[in-house]
């Protein structure tokens, strides 16, 4: 998780003392979102799009996984 420092320093805002919590979308969760998209397309009757939409989120899905694969093999590597 990403976190960030807030740029407010009154000491009447207690929000300012702690740190924003900011959410940040993986690729696999975009994979996901995209499949979701594809169903629910696919349910209403949009076939082209439901297609598309299930195209997009098996490419997506495929780099995740080499992405995944990648990291695990090379691991990180401190200087």
């Amino acid at each position: 998780m990403v976190k960030y420092l807030s740029s407010k320093t009154s000491k009447t805002d207690k929000t300012s003392k702690y740190p924003i919590e900011r959410k940040v979308i993986h690729m696999l969760g975009w994979a996901l979102l995209f499949f979701i998209f594809a169903v629910v397309a696919g349910l209403f009757g949009f076939l082209g799009i439901a297609s598309a939409l299930a195209g997009i989120a098996k490419i997506l899905f495929v780099v995740f996984i080499v992405l995944f694969i990648a990291s695990l093999i090379l691991g990180r590597r401190r200087a």
